[in-house]
């Protein structure tokens, strides 16, 4: 009787194992009773039926992270390149991971390698250096969209590397090397062009500037011009109409200075080094008393 007491305890110890569960944060366990799927346990303290129930598949619920090997891909343009990535995924709903699809991670890594050979071969290499972003994005649309029956989602996929041979690494060398020398002399014939324009463009200033100079200067002496002589005008009336007076001291003054000039030229020309005239010494004496007589008279004049 003891013995059965004893056995009985021991398997209601058992039975009361067997039926709590503890489930992790960020797990969720699937429940089978008798082969089938009946409910799913959550975080937490959870209770089932022992023997009847069992737990069938321990489902990862935080988002995860897979590397997808390297592989080569042809290109459209039949490059060859070798091609990897990653992968984040998260299971949104345990029972269809666990159920509609055998071998969750394996499934997932050949959809999304075959969907890379698919995209990246539909490519140029040219467009697969450059539009990374682009094929990222058409391989998460078309993975997502295809792991979606499996309660998965696909956040992001990431295409980490991307590897030519060594022979095109080094024909596409020589290419960039090729169009940056002629960028270079693009830019070194653009600058001597503009170089050369302004050149031009300051000789034509500095001309313009000249000949505006010059064109002032012209007026200028022509002003001057125009006054002397307006000058000279008044002086010949004034002594025109001293002549028609008949004041004889006017015409002495006009010839006194026009003899002055004479001398004045004739001394300042570098031709002459000696000159013999002969002069009536009291015909100049005479003329200048012409000229201060005329100059009484207009003092008088004015007073």
């Amino acid at each position: 009787m003891d013995n059965f007491v004893i056995a009985s305890l021991i398997f209601a110890v058992l039975m009361v194992f067997m039926s709590v569960k503890s489930v992790p944060q960020g797990m969720e366990y699937t429940v089978e009773r008798f082969g089938k799927y009946i409910n799913t346990l959550t975080p937490g303290l959870s209770i089932i039926v022992p023997i009847i129930d069992r737990i069938g598949n321990k489902m990862i619920m935080m988002e995860q992270v897979m590397d997808v090997p390297s592989q080569e891909v042809i290109t459209k343009d039949n490059a060859m390149v070798t091609v990897d990535g990653v992968v984040f995924y998260q299971v949104m709903d345990a029972p269809k991971a666990a159920y509609e699809v055998r071998q969750l991670d394996w499934a997932i890594l050949n959809l999304v390698m075959t969907n890379i050979r698919t995209v990246m071969g539909s490519m140029d290499l040219d467009e697969l250096l450059s539009r990374r972003d682009d094929i990222n994005a058409k391989l998460l649309s078309v993975v997502d969209d295809a792991t979606t029956p499996w309660g998965i989602k696909v956040t992001r996929i990431e295409i980490k590397d991307i590897a030519p041979p060594k022979d095109l690494v080094e024909a596409m060398g020589r290419q960039m090397k090729a169009e940056r020398l002629k960028r270079a002399s693009i830019l070194e014939a653009e600058g001597l062009r503009q170089s050369e324009i302004l050149r031009a463009e300051g000789a034509q200033q500095a001309a313009i500037l000249e000949a505006e100079g010059r064109k002032e200067a012209s007026y200028r002496d022509a002003d001057a011009r125009e006054r002397l002589a307006q000058a000279e005008a008044r002086a010949t009336l004034m002594v025109s109409e001293a002549i028609g007076k008949g004041d004889v001291q006017a015409i002495n003054y006009f010839v006194a200075q026009k003899y002055i000039e004479a001398l004045k030229d004739i001394g300042a020309s570098n031709n002459s080094k000696l000159v013999f005239m002969p002069l009536d010494s009291s015909s100049v004496i005479g003329a200048l008393g012409g000229i201060g007589e005329l100059a009484k008279e207009a003092l008088s004049k004015k007073s």
